[in-house]
């Protein structure tokens, strides 16, 4: 169950979507699809709520959100250029108006001095309002700290997507 403030940004992100009609999806990677779960633990989601991708092996964002080979091995998958990439994939293989992407180290392990356990990358893209790129460095967090914030930041992210206006 997601915590009271997931749960209060979910609520919110859903107002928003349901007075504007704008629907939703989310590609994720090191929250295990915990951003779809927060939105979906609300009774009615299913107004705004599309579809969530849960791609967390690199084959997976290759051939569900077609992430170009090329990028996750000049960059891989904890990087910007991938994050944006499953997003593009996300709006591209659903009927979603706004999508989030995440793609991040959670730990405890599989850290390094370039790409510390922590690190996390988001991109949201509106359709007609382009693509939002934020890194975020969690710390030495735990792991369910990091996943914690992650869904929380990319929550934030669909909500101040769907605020903008033409």
């Amino acid at each position: 169950m997601p915590s009271p403030d997931l749960l209060r940004l979910a609520r919110h992100l859903l107002d928003l979507c349901r007075t504007q009609s704008l629907r939703l999806a989310t590609a994720e990677s090191c929250t295990g699809g915990l951003v779809a779960g927060a939105i979906t633990d609300i009774a009615g989601s299913s107004d705004a709520f599309d579809c969530g991708f849960v791609t967390y092996s690199n084959a997976a964002k290759e051939e569900m959100l077609g992430v170009p080979h090329e990028i996750l091995e000049r960059h891989g998958a904890v990087s910007a250029e991938t994050a944006r990439a499953m997003a593009s994939g996300a709006v591209e293989r659903s009927f979603a108006d706004i999508v989030v992407s995440i793609t991040g180290i959670a730990g405890p392990g599989g850290g390094s001095a370039e790409k510390p356990v922590g690190l996390v990358h988001f991109a949201c893209l509106r359709k007609g309002f382009g693509m939002e790129h934020i890194e975020r460095r969690f710390g030495p967090e735990t792991r369910e700290a990091i996943r914690e914030g992650s869904v929380a930041q990319a929550l934030e992210l669909m909500i101040a997507a769907a605020q903008r206006r033409p």
